[in-house]
């Protein structure tokens, strides 16, 4: 009995010893974890208080992380950044992002207003953080993610639906006869090509969907950019009149070019100045003349 006493013993010593190790374990690590936190917030006094004697300028930031327990709640964070002629958006970001917070996400590439990974909804209105200067806005500026869209994190948003939009329309050049020769290319005239010359600058970014109302109520809805896109191979006179045929069966559907109610935000918001709600009533008015019967 007593060696059996003793063993039990000894096992709840172990156990009890693993408790204490698994204890001692899991403080240390939230210790670490607040002295990071309290080290972050006094790096950002400290670089506050050295931009005292600059120029500045002021930014309320979207965050929201679902992985983080104490980030579910959305909320905004102020950073305060230097400013210089110049400056945008986006150089404020990467800022805030270098000196003062580490997991503050936002997608960004070329910088040049050409890859339309950085489209934002600054200050109420859809932009590209790399082409907005922060001279031409009003403080503090409020950076936020594009609406219409759901938040993956921070200012990141799931750009899936919209990428399945603009496959629906089959983007790509499909002619019913190539030259014979491989070398050989297919020739435009350069009045087809000024017609359809504005509706090749899209960048996909996705601005002028996040603008549209009628794409926020209606999740079928191809939107602005889908339409512009079927718009470009539609009117390019190299593509076949059976393949052009098809592409009008695309957006004359009952969530194609009829269900824009002609608002005009999605023109007034693309960055490249693509004159996208002309292109869809032209397109409308080409549907109208495919379906005329006269007897």
């Amino acid at each position: 009995m007593s060696t059996q006493k003793q063993k039990q013993t000894e096992e709840s010593s172990e156990e009890t010893a693993i408790e204490t190790e698994t204890s001692s374990h899991q403080q240390r690590r939230l210790d670490e974890k607040a002295a990071r936190k309290a080290d972050r917030e006094a790096q950002r006094q400290a670089a506050e208080e050295s931009l005292d004697d600059e120029e500045t300028v002021k930014l309320k930031v979207f965050r929201f992380d679902p992985e983080v327990p104490e980030k579910e709640e959305p909320r905004f964070d102020t950073f305060v950044v230097p400013f210089h002629k110049g400056m945008t958006v986006l150089d404020a970001l990467i800022y805030a992002r270098d000196h003062y917070d580490s997991s503050l996400t936002f997608r960004h590439s070329c910088q040049q207003a050409i890859c339309g990974s950085d489209a934002l909804f600054v200050n109420g209105r859809q932009r590209l953080g790399c082409k907005t200067q922060l001279a031409d806005l009003d403080g503090p500026v409020r950076i936020e993610p594009l609406p219409h869209a759901e938040v993956v994190k921070d200012l990141v948003v799931d750009m899936e639906h919209f990428y399945d939009q603009m496959e629906a329309v089959e983007p790509f050049f499909d002619a019913d006869e190539l030259p014979d020769d491989e070398l050989e290319e297919q020739r435009q005239d350069r009045q087809n090509r000024e017609k359809i010359k504005m509706s090749t600058r899209c960048i996909w970014c996705g601005a002028c969907m996040s603008s549209c109302n009628i794409a926020a109520g209606d999740n079928e809805y191809l939107g602005p950019a889908a339409i512009n896109k079927a718009y470009r191979f539609a009117m390019d006179e190299r593509e076949g009149e059976d393949r052009k045929e098809e592409r009008m069966r695309i957006v004359e559907q009952e969530h194609g070019v009829w269900r824009c109610q002609t608002q005009f935000s999605c023109t007034e918001v693309c960055p490249k100045d693509i004159p996208l709600t002309e292109h869809i009533q032209e397109l409308k008015r080409e549907a109208v003349k495919n379906n005329l019967k006269f007897w």
